[in-house]
């Protein structure tokens, strides 16, 4: 069974991605896509692309804003630009997007099925059916736009579709996963991303199969059972208050199928779900504020990544960096990225970080350095070309280089963040800094 691995409030965002960040999302999620699935597989790939925390992120590191709901429209567009060129190298395929893209996933399932030889009907059904689970089975005020099939030449896949809501200003992002799942109807999520506000309804909980097979026993019986549970509800209710008083089952009449369609009215509580060994799930808040707070990073981190790029640097990327003037401020960024290849669950609690990596388009927490995006593009992509070609040394070096992070975060020291973050603003003209902001 998918386990859910944790919820975030998203922030939804207007703006667009400018053409010089569009292409280099697409570069740089191509290579980091290549280093995970060289290192780690396909599948462990599809494991992080359904971990709600990777997701947010891999999109920070990449330069989108790091809180908004945006990152998810952007991750899943630079992936299908990035990957489309060697998708067949890979067996790897990213289909649907965000509106009429997602509309046009039934026909690209379609069409990786007679590329590869797959079987594409039972994967139309099921991102169809994964659709209606989220936009009719679970109810929670969010609207799906998004749907984002990603799936493999041996039929392993994973999902991931966001719904928005106006007038609560923001959005939510589901994950699926195919590993381990046994049914679409009893709690298959491996994450739904937001904030619970108001009454959810949702029959894709393993506790709703009660539910569901009243629903089912209402329409064998009928449009004349339904009708008459609805007038019995309609009258038993407080109009005053809008709160059901004290009812018994006989007053209901069709007891069974009332009661669960309706559980509110319960004399009896319905019993708790079944405890499970594992810890509490982490709860990730992505606040409304547009800058990068101190609180909103794991300082000890950013300055073992710091520490780190100033001890390895010059040991195992000399002969990398080649553009004067943005060697080690590349190296810090390489370090970051390398944490989005290996990093394990624990380590993206705090996906602000990330943006320490290449800034944001809007500026927060500072510009775009270009300069340093390019380079860090560059040497990931010659480590990576050269892994394929038998000669790993510099994919390895990099991977050193997140172990010296970690291990030097337990005791490095580094400047107070505000500090850290005005010293990039000052630097930013140097690195090419671009903002989506004409100024």
């Amino acid at each position: 069974m998918g386990n859910r691995t944790g919820s975030a409030d998203l922030p939804l965002h207007g703006g667009f991605v400018p053409p010089w960040l569009v292409t280099r999302m697409a570069s740089l999620g191509r290579v980091v896509v290549e280093a995970i699935v060289h290192h780690y597989g396909r599948d462990e790939l599809l494991r992080r692309l359904a971990h709600p925390f990777w997701f947010q992120s891999f999109g920070a590191v990449m330069g989108m804003d790091w809180h908004s709901s945006g990152i998810t429209t952007s991750v899943i567009g630079a992936l299908k630009r990035g990957l489309s060129p060697i998708q067949s190298e890979l067996g790897l395929y990213v289909c649907g997007g965000r509106g009429k893209h997602s509309r046009r996933t039934p026909d690209e399932l379609i069409q990786v099925g007679e590329r590869t030889g797959l079987d594409a009907s039972p994967l139309v059904r099921v991102s169809r059916l994964v659709a209606k689970v989220d936009s009719a089975a679970v109810q929670d005020g969010f609207d799906l736009y998004l749907h984002s099939f990603i799936v493999t030449d041996d039929a392993k896949w994973c999902v991931v579709q966001q719904g928005m809501s106006d007038a609560r200003g923001e959005a939510r992002r589901y994950h699926w996963l195919s590993e381990d799942l046994q049914s679409f109807l009893d709690s298959p999520h491996t994450a739904i991303e937001g904030k619970n506000k108001g009454v959810i309804v949702n029959l894709a909980d393993a506790r709703a199969a009660r539910n569901r097979a009243a629903g089912l026993e209402l329409l064998d019986h009928g449009p004349d059972l339904t009708i008459s549970v609805l007038k019995r509800l309609r009258d038993s209710t407080n109009i005053t208050t809008g709160r059901h008083p004290s009812i018994n089952r006989r007053a209901l009449g069709q007891t069974s199928t009332a009661l669960s369609l309706f559980p509110e009215l319960e004399l009896e509580p319905a019993p708790p779900p079944p405890a499970k060994d594992t810890p509490p799930l982490p709860h990730l808040h992505m606040p409304a504020h547009h800058d990068v707070r101190a609180s909103d990073v794991v300082l000890r981190r950013l300055h073992g990544v710091l520490a780190a790029a100033a001890d390895r640097g010059p040991k195992d990327f000399t002969d990398l960096l080649l553009s004067p003037g943005v060697g080690a401020r590349t190296v810090a960024s390489l370090a970051l990225v390398a944490e989005v290849v290996h990093g394990t669950p624990s380590r993206f609690s705090d996906p602000a970080r990330f943006s320490m990596a290449h800034g944001g388009k809007d500026g927060h927490p500072f510009p775009v350095p270009l300069r340093v995006y390019d380079e860090t593009i560059r040497v990931l992509r010659s480590a990576v070309d050269r892994a394929k070609l038998g000669n790993a040394d510099r994919l390895h070096a990099i991977q050193r280089l997140d172990r010296e992070s970690r291990t030097l975060e337990k005791a490095a020291s580094g400047p107070a963040f505000d500090e850290y973050v005005r010293s990039e603003r000052a630097k930013s003209p140097d690195y090419d800094g671009r903002t989506v902001s004409p100024a």
